[in-house]
């Protein structure tokens, strides 16, 4: 049957449109009841609900109730299509959710097209809302669904926390229960009671605090509109979880700071928020302090503190625009009885409040690291209140904090699905015949791969080859991925979903099945393999000829380390083929960096550390800098010129639709910091351009009186601080491609496609502009492109956090029975603290000048005197400035359980009252 509406509208220009909705019903849509879907289920015992049952939980139960629902025991559940389309609309990760556990046969839960149904279809009533007639059509569906269950001494339950839908649903007959009376009678699980979200209606008030009101969306958008206030994202500090800022939108976006409790106005890191400036005579500076909530978790920010004179932009906030609330991981405060069922539970991540949550279970989950959900915070609540999702282990248990961070940074990790599986090759697959027929074979040439100990994702391999003609042939191929992964298949939308791999200390976690990412694509030296291929003709001074791209057969000669490949380079009896070759691409590399350099690409700086792993538990017991030899250069420099060559050519074929990336020039204040650093002992740096910061660093190199030879490198780690995220983007909806760190107008990446997304998305580019490949919708669609773009760029973002936390957590396994002396420099001053590098270890942690070693306050204001401008900080006579050599203690501090960390305590210089 088909039912249809017509609309008459008016166009702007004055014309009348004429528009037919049309909307068809049928008589045969399966109910699930008949299909084997939902007939042989276990009973669920329930007080209020005697008889087998069927739930149809309503949309707010499904936006607000997702962990109750996921719970095992709740089966037989049938989703309406009102409520999945209005989920779909209000919640993208809620209706991902739900769509998973409809995927799952085992939930036994069931899509019902009630909308497309004869007998559950029904027109909007006139002058009805929408939210009215949804709620009418869930309670039309509920009545249909009983009256065909009345034969088989079943019933179907509304689960509906509204109100009214309940009241008007029992008034019509229907079998209606809150979520709450449903879960509360449900016997032998009484863990689902910690899962309810709760209302805001039945959180206790405290009218001792009192947040300042949110204004309603339309007056934030009215004023956002207006300019009376403004919009942006709001990131909370890492040194002090009371201080934030946001950076407004549109071209002109300016930084206003946030400070305090009430300012914040239970805004939460990563929230939306619309700020209202405050008067200028109102106006702070960052307070300087590092206000540590392991340390100090009731500490203020004080008005001493705030700076009234010549501050920076601040605001406060008066609206929430869109909550990023997610699940968070932390444990549960053993403060009171454990058998109080009201608690504090402290996040993982510092710049996140404490969350009050009720739990029966208080006397199992202390020591443990578990989840809680945020639901609501009400203005007469100083904390926010949520609910527990799940345990995830003992905390310090090194597969639990594991876990811990791989969720904190939204890192997927669960085994790949087995639509996913089901795209893979079988694992004894061999290159085709005709494969060969329309590639190039490689396979006589001298190619080899060089790449960190360990590594079994080989993306890359190289040749060099003379000509003879006073030329040279050169070769990077890359893994030819996209010939396993197809668009728009499960697997490449898994990819796109994953976005890149993700290396922990202690494994790693695959972008794309293991077959693939360490067997067929992996470039290792057992056997033939499909490669996308860069070829260059080049000079002896590594002028280009020409470059050609191909997709070839390759088969490498070897897959050697760095250090392997060094050696090889360096025995002059070696003088096979690969050999050969390695030391001329060696040579060729030094004349592209140095031209790079000459162009002001900056090299810049990061402490990096290696641990070495017990083969059978796992943990560190050793660790060390990574040693950085020629054939790390040699390597990085074929790979950026290949990545350079890529970029050109696609933007030449596709100049609105390639995947390009580019690095920001940073604003000009973020190296204040930085150059007052440099100025306080006496060195003149100028960061006005890439180049002239470059040549800048460049002379620091050079020996001067006064001036520990370690300060060059250490200006080289606060400028990589300097610089902005270097970022992927599509190349029809920017005007600046540059990349401000390589100095290169236009750059991409394409020689990592088994780690990154980004280089699979080039590669069929590159493919395509070759004639290799066919085009299809979304490699041509801009918008589609941006929208995985910034996927990506989330994505690369969680995996540097990732594995920086990785870091942390070995850094306290290796240090837990540990106690020792190391040399370090001070990087930073800060008003109550000193921040200290370890270069032994790639550590950096905080030495408080306000407290004693044990962590008690000694020291008062006249024994502490902070000079911001030279970026020194006296305390009780001793002058510590920016880039001091000292000497501190490095132990384990399990003290917090919670935030188990390396204590950095100072040994020299002697500081009466604080150096151990």
């Amino acid at each position: 049957m088909l039912k249809s509406k017509v609309i008459m509208v008016k166009t702007r220009s004055g014309k009348i449109l004429k528009i037919v909705r049309e909307h068809y019903l049928r008589d045969d849509i399966d109910n699930g009841l008949f299909g084997g879907k939902l007939d042989q289920h276990p009973e669920l015992q329930n007080d209020l609900v005697s008889s087998e049952h069927f739930l149809i939980p309503d949309t707010n139960v499904v936006l607000h109730q997702m962990d109750v629902l996921e719970h095992s025991c709740i089966m037989n559940v049938i989703m309406l299509q009102t409520v999945l389309h209005e989920v779909k609309h209000r919640s993208s990760p809620v209706y991902k959710r739900i769509k998973s556990l409809c995927a799952n046969p085992d939930k036994k839960f069931f899509v019902f097209t009630n909308e497309h149904c004869i007998d559950t279809y029904s027109a909007r009533v006139k002058g009805e809302s929408t939210n009215d007639m949804n709620d009418r059509l869930i309670r039309i569906a509920a009545k249909y669904y009983d009256k065909c269950l009345k034969d088989r001494n079943q019933t179907a339950v509304l689960v509906t926390n509204d109100r009214a839908n309940c009241a008007l649903a029992k008034k019509e007959g229907l079998d209606a229960l809150t979520i709450e009376q449903y879960v509360k009678n449900i016997v032998g699980y009484p863990e689902l009671l910690d899962k309810l979200a709760k209302a805001d209606e039945a959180i206790e008030v405290d009218k001792s605090i009192s947040y300042p009101e949110h204004l309603k969306l339309s007056q934030v958008q009215a004023g956002v509109k207006s300019g009376k206030f403004f919009q942006g994202k709001l990131g909370i500090s890492r040194e002090n979880y009371l201080e934030g800022k946001i950076i407004t939108h549109g071209e002109d976006g300016k930084e206003i700071l946030i400070q305090g409790r009430l300012n914040l106005n239970r805004a939460v890191h990563e929230d939306v928020v619309a700020v209202e400036m405050l008067p200028e005579d109102q106006w702070s500076n960052p307070s300087g302090v590092i206000l540590d909530v392991t340390v100090q978790p009731g500490a203020e920010i004080t008005d001493s503190e705030k700076k009234k004179s010549s501050g920076v932009p601040t605001g406060k906030v008066v609206g929430i625009i869109k909550r990023s609330w997610r699940p968070y991981c932390g444990i549960l405060e053993s403060f009171g009885s454990p058998e109080m069922t009201r608690h504090l539970f402290t996040p993982a991540e510092k710049r996140i409040p404490r969350i009050r949550i009720e739990t029966r279970q208080a006397k199992t989950l202390i020591g443990q690291r578990i989840v809680v959900a945020i639901d609501s915070w009400p203005r007469f609540s100083k904390y926010p209140q949520g609910h527990f999702v799940k345990a995830l282990g003992s905390v310090g248990d090194k597969d639990t904090e594991n876990e811990v961070l791989l969720l904190e940074h939204d890192v997927a990790h669960e085994p790949f699905s087995q639509a996913v599986l089901n795209c893979l090759p079988p694992s004894d697959w061999s290159i085709p015949k005709e494969e060969f027929a329309v590639r190039e074979d490689f396979r006589d040439l001298p190619i080899c791969s060089v790449d960190p100990p360990g590594c079994t994702d080989i993306d890359d391999c190289l040749h060099h080859k003379d000509l003879g003609d006073g030329t040279v042939e050169v070769g990077v191929h890359i893994a030819d991925v996209t010939h396993f992964i197809r668009p728009g298949t499960p697997i490449d939308n898994e990819a796109a979903t994953r976005g890149t791999s993700v290396y922990l200390c202690d494994k790693r976690i695959d972008m794309v099945p293991e077959l693939l990412s360490s067997n067929l694509c992996s470039l290792r030296d057992d056997g033939d393999r499909l490669a996308f291929s860069c070829i260059w003709i080049m000079k002896p001074n590594a002028e280009i000829v020409s470059t050609r791209f191909c997709k070839s057969v390759i088969r490498s000669k070897s897959s050697m380390t760095y250090a392997q490949a060094q050696m090889q380079i360096d025995d002059k009896t070696a003088k096979d083929p690969v050999t050969m070759g390695l030391r001329g691409l060696n040579k060729l590399a030094k004349i592209l960096k140095h031209d790079r350099i000459e162009k002001g690409a900056l090299s810049l700086s990061s402490p990096e550390v290696r641990f070495h792993v017990d083969s059978e538990t796992h943990d560190p017991i050793d660790l060390q800098n990574k040693e950085l030899r020629d054939t790390n250069s040699m390597v990085e420099e074929f790979m950026l010129l290949a990545n350079c060559s890529v970029a050109k050519k696609i933007q030449q074929e596709f100049p609105e639709c390639a995947v390009l990336r580019r690095h920001p020039e940073p604003p000009q204040s973020n190296f204040d910091v930085f150059l007052n650093a440099a100025k306080s002992r006496g060195l003149e740096l100028n960061a006005a351009t890439s180049r002239d910061l470059a040549v800048s660093l460049d002379r620091t190199e050079e020996p001067k009186e006064g001036i520990h030879s370690y300060i060059s490198t250490l200006l080289r780690i606060l400028a990589t601080r300097c610089m902005m995220q270097a970022v992927y983007f599509c190349s029809g909806l920017e005007s600046d491609f540059r990349h401000y760190g390589l100095a290169a107008p236009i750059y991409t990446h394409f020689t990592s496609p088994i780690r990154r997304y980004s280089d699979i998305m080039v590669h069929r580019l590159l493919a395509a502009s070759i004639g290799a490949d066919k085009t299809f919708s979304e490699l041509l669609n801009k918008t589609e492109i941006q929208n995985v773009c910034k996927n990506l760029n989330f994505r690369h973002r969680m995996a540097q956090y990732a594995q920086r936390a990785s870091v942390g957590l070995h850094t306290q396994l290796f240090f837990r029975s540990k106690v020792v002396h190391e040399s370090g420099y001070v990087i930073f001053v800060r008003k109550n603290a000193v921040q200290v590098l370890i270069p032994k270890y790639g550590l950096e942690g905080t030495v408080f000048m306000d407290r004693d070693f044990e962590g008690n306050t000694t020291v008062n204001a006249d024994d502490l005197k902070y000079i911001e401008d030279k970026c020194e900080i006296t305390v009780r006579g001793v002058k510590l400035c920016v880039f001091d050599e000292v000497t501190v203690q490095i132990s384990h501090d399990a003290t917090n359980v919670q935030h188990q960390r390396i204590n950095l305590k100072l040994v020299h210089p002697k500081i009466n009252g604080i150096s151990i």
